[in-house]
C-alpha cells in the first residue's frame, strides 16, 4: 500500500516524500482511514510503530478543512504527552507534515521558562502538544483555553500511568468539551488505563500492532554475563568497535547514568548523560551533539530517554536490566526502526538472573549468551547486603543514663518515656514538670505514670501536692476508668467522700503545676 491509497491531502503527501516516506507502516494503515472518518481510536502500538505519523497525518488533514474565521487561532488539537522529549519530537513531525498547510503549531513543557511559551499561545495555535505539568499551569493562570478543541489525542497513556500524571491527565480531560475526537495510544492496557478508555472513547476503533509482549524480530539481541564491578570495561571494550556508530545506554539510576558517563569520556569515548536532574536546556544539548555525530554514546535513565526518536541508532546497551520485564522492550525498541537492522546487547550480573528470566518469558524467547569475552562472570552467589548499623539513641535502653544534653532526651522520649523514672536523678525540669505539661490536659490514664513514678523523685513532690502518702493512688483507679464516679462509689459511702478530696486536690495541684512549665517546654512537647 502507499499513502496515496489514505486520501490524505496533496500537501500532506508532498511533505511526506520529502521526509522520505513511500509505505505506511501497519499502524499508520490501519488507524488513518478511520480517524480522517472523525472516530475516536484506540491504538496499543509500542515505541518506533510510526504511530506518531498515524495521529498527525489525518489530524492535520482534518483541521485544515475546517478553517477558522477568528483573528486569533482558537486550539483545535491538543496532543497530551508524558515528556519533554516526546513533546518535542512530536511537535517537529506536526512541522514536518504540515509544512506545506497554513497549520501552526506549538509545544510547551516544563523546566522552562514559561514567557515564550506563552508568547506563541497568544499569537494563536491550532495544534498544541503539551505535559500535563506545564498545560495544567497555564490553564490555571488563564493563558490556555481548551473549549473549543475537536481532536484530543492521549499518547503514551500507560507511561502517564506509570510516571504519576493520570490524574493531571484527569483535570485536563475535565477542560474538554464533550464533544470531540478522542485518540488514546498505549503500549499496555492496564486496569486503570482500561477504566479511562471507557470513560473518554465513544464507540472506538481498535487497532492493535506489535503488542508489547513481542519484540522486533529484525533486532539483534544478546546477553553478556558479567560481574557489576566490570561491567564499566565490558562496555569500553565493546565501543572500541568502529561499528558501533550511535549507541543508546540504559541505566537504572541517575547517579549511574552520570558515573558511566564519565568513565566514558575517561577512555576517550564521546558520551553524555541525560536524565530528570538535569536541566532541559543541558538534555537538548545533550541529545542534540548526539544527534549531529559529535559524540557517539547516550547514557540515559528510562524516563528521560522517552520519547528519544533518533534514526539509524545502531545499539541500544542495557547495562543495567530493567526490573518491570516491559521496559526491556520499550529500549531496544529505540533501534530497528522503520525497518532497518538493529543491535540490542544486555549486561546481567548474578544479581540480575531472575529479570532476564522474567525478559525471556515475556518476549517468549531465550536471548543468545555471548561466551568467550574478556569479563566472564566470576561472583556465582547473590550480593550480601549490609544490615542497618543500629540506632544510638537506642543505646540508653540497657539501663545507662542518658548524656546530659537538652536535644538527647528530645530524641528519645519520642519513642520511650524516659520522662516517667527511667533517670530519677534528671532534674526536676527535665522530668516531672514535663510529664503533667503532657498529660494533665489529656487526662488519659494518670495512674500508670504514677505508678512508675513512685519509686523516683517524682514522688515525693507529688506526695507534697497532695498531703498524703502515696498508697491512696491505687484507690483512684476504678474511679478514673470504671463507670461515672457517681455510680461507682455509690456503694463505697464512707470510703469516697475521704478518696474524694485527695483527688480533687492532686488534679487542681496538678494543674497549678503545668502553669508552672516555661513555656519554650510546652510548644516543644505539644
Amino acid at each position: 500500500m502507499k499513502f496515496e491509497q489514505l486520501n490524505l491531502a496533496a500537501p500532506i503527501l508532498k511533505a511526506l516524500a520529502e521526509e522520505g516516506y513511500t509505505a505506511p507502516s501497519p499502524i499508520q494503515e490501519k488507524a488513518i482511514p478511520p480517524v480522517l472518518e472523525g472516530r475516536d481510536l484506540l491504538g496499543c502500538a509500542q515505541t518506533g510503530t510510526g504511530k506518531t505519523c498515524a495521529f498527525a497525518c489525518p489530524m492535520l488533514q482534518t483541521l485544515y478543512g475546517r478553517p477558522v474565521r477568528e483573528k486569533i487561532r482558537p486550539i483545535r488539537g491538543l496532543v497530551l504527552t508524558p515528556t519533554r522529549e516526546l513533546a518535542l519530537q512530536i511537535s517537529e513531525s506536526f512541522q514536518s507534515y504540515g509544512r506545506h498547510l497554513p497549520i501552526r503549531t506549538t509545544v510547551i513543557f516544563g523546566g522552562v521558562s514559561q514567557v515564550p511559551q506563552v508568547e506563541a499561545l497568544k499569537q494563536g495555535v491550532d495544534i498544541l502538544v503539551a505535559t500535563p505539568g506545564r498545560l495544567n499551569d497555564l490553564i490555571g493562570q488563564g493563558y490556555i483555553d481548551l473549549s473549543k478543541v475537536e481532536i484530543f489525542v492521549l499518547d503514551e497513556a500507560d507511561r502517564m500511568l506509570d510516571m504519576g500524571f493520570i490524574h493531571d491527565v484527569k483535570r485536563v480531560i475535565g477542560k474538554l468539551p464533550q464533544k470531540r475526537q478522542t485518540l488514546l495510544f498505549s503500549a499496555t492496557m492496564p486496569q486503570e488505563i482500561i477504566k479511562l478508555v471507557e470513560t473518554i472513547l465513544k464507540n472506538p476503533v481498535k487497532v492493535m500492532v506489535t503488542p508489547v509482549s513481542s519484540t522486533v524480530e529484525i533486532i539483534d539481541q544478546s546477553v553478556y554475563f558479567v560481574d557489576k564491578a566490570n561491567k564499566p570495561k565490558l562496555l569500553i571494550h565493546l565501543l572500541q568497535d568502529p561499528a558501533i556508530t550511535s549507541a543508546l545506554v540504559f541505566t537504572r539510576t541517575k547517579h549511574g547514568a552520570d558515573r558511566v558517563a564519565r568513565l566514558l569520556q575517561k577512555a576517550g569515548i564521546g558520551a553524555a548523560a541525560i536524565h530528570g536532574d538535569k536541566s532541559q536546556g543541558a538534555r537538548q544539548a545533550a541529545l542534540s551533539r548526539f544527534k549531529k555525530g559529535e559524540i557517539r554514546v547516550l547514557v540515559a535513565t528510562d524516563i528521560a530517554a522517552r520519547g528519544i526518536d533518533i534514526d539509524e541508532l545502531s545499539h541500544v546497551f542495557n547495562y543495567d536490566l530493567p526490573d518491570v520485564p516491559e521496559t526491556y522492550v520499550h529500549r531496544i525498541g529505540r533501534t530497528g526502526r522503520a525497518g532497518a537492522g538493529g543491535t540490542a546487547i544486555a549486561f546481567c550480573n548474578f544479581d540480575e538472573k531472575e529479570n532476564l528470566k522474567d525478559i525471556e518469558k515475556l518476549i517468549r524467547k531465550q536471548i543468545p549468551v555471548v561466551e568467550g569475552h574478556p569479563y566472564p562472570m566470576e561472583i556465582f552467589e547473590p550480593t550480601v547486603k549490609q544490615p542497618p548499623q543500629p540506632r544510638r539513641a537506642r543505646e540508653p535502653q540497657q539501663g545507662k543514663a542518658a548524656p546530659k544534653k537538652v536535644k538527647q532526651p528530645a530524641r528519645q522520649l519520642e519513642k520511650k518515656d524516659l520522662s516517667r523514672g527511667e533517670h530519677p536523678a534528671r532534674p526536676q525540669r527535665e522530668g516531672s514538670a514535663v510529664e503533667p505539661a503532657e498529660k494533665a490536659p489529656q487526662r488519659k490514664n494518670p495512674l500508670p505514670s504514677q505508678k512508675k513514678d513512685s519509686p523516683a523523685k517524682p514522688a515525693s513532690s507529688r506526695e507534697r501536692a497532695q498531703g498524703g502518702a502515696p498508697q491512696q493512688r491505687p484507690a483512684k483507679k476504678p474511679a478514673r476508668r470504671g463507670a461515672p464516679q457517681r455510680e461507682q462509689k455509690a456503694p463505697k459511702q464512707p470510703v469516697a467522700p475521704e478518696e474524694k478530696r485527695p483527688q480533687i486536690a492532686f488534679q487542681r495541684e496538678a494543674h497549678t503545676e503545668v502553669k508552672t512549665v516555661p513555656r519554650k517546654w510546652f510548644e516543644f512537647w505539644k
